[in-house]
């Protein structure tokens, strides 16, 4: 499997082969295209970093419409590094200026336009092509030590009965292990998370600690039951010219988003 380049006019997207075409609507978005400028330059998607509203729900209107979805159909949440979930059963009303707080969410309902923002952090995204489900998942540093791609996972088996075996999962663009140095104290959860797998998971570049993300995720998926995997293996900070990365920035970016649909 592998991660295609898409970019039919100005904005630039990518997707996972392992998806099939016929099922979803997915899009994992590069900052290429939209309309914001400065350090959110330019297809930011995400409303509390410092961008004009106006650009970011234009940017959000461009890519909904290039993918052929209604934007009104976008349903996210308020990304808090944690494992909260929310469970959309209809698409999220515009007058609800606030999303929800999760850092998962999950859908079997055509009419919802799954969408999460990211900048250096994991976007991990979840098909069940048996009872026509799908989920998305933010995986930071926190989120991996909490294992949240294992517990989207088991949050599909409980509410639509899904089979960790039929899932496919598609692990997206974010900060690659050489990139990501990380403290003695994230390492001390890790460990504790991971126990003795946790030694593959924080690899030494000279003598600095540093943690790598994809296979964090990858193993939860793996622990969850999930066999068929898609890393995009796509570095944010490496490509920042092209991702928004937190890190490479200086913590002053934008956000890219992931947009994840059942098709009717």
């Amino acid at each position: 499997m592998a991660f295609q380049s898409h970019q039919p006019d100005s904005i630039r997207f990518f997707t996972t082969s392992l998806f099939p075409e016929e099922l979803v609507t997915q899009a994992f978005f590069t900052r290429l295209g939209g309309v914001s400028e400065g350090i959110h330059t330019s297809l930011n998607m995400g409303l509390t970093v410092g961008d004009a509203p106006e650009k970011v729900y234009r940017n959000r209107e461009l890519a909904f419409q290039l993918m052929g979805r209604d934007p009104r159909t976008l349903s996210d949440s308020w990304l808090v590094h944690g494992t909260e979930t929310v469970v959309y059963q209809s698409p999220r009303s515009p007058d609800q200026k606030v999303p929800p707080q999760a850092d998962i969410v999950l859908t079997d309902r055509a009419e919802v336009s799954l969408f999460m923002r990211y900048a250096d952090c994991v976007p991990v995204a979840l098909l069940d092509p048996q009872k026509g489900a799908v989920a998305l998942a933010h995986a930071g540093w926190r989120g991996a030590v909490l294992q949240v791609a294992r517990l989207a996972v088991e949050k599909m088996a409980a509410v639509y009965g899904s089979k960790p075996a039929d899932l496919l999962a598609a692990i997206g663009p974010s900060i690659s292990p050489q990139r990501y140095e990380v403290g003695p104290e994230v390492v001390e959860q890790v460990r504790a998370a991971f126990g003795p797998e946790a030694k593959e998971l924080l690899p030494q570049f000279g003598d600095a600690t540093h943690f790598d993300l994809w296979k964090a995720n990858q193993l939860s998926l793996l622990r969850a039951g999930v066999r068929q995997i898609d890393l995009a293996g796509i570095c944010t900070y490496d490509h920042a010219g092209e991702w928004y990365s937190h890190r490479a920035a200086g913590g002053k970016t934008g956000r890219f988003g992931v947009l994840l649909a059942l098709k009717d």
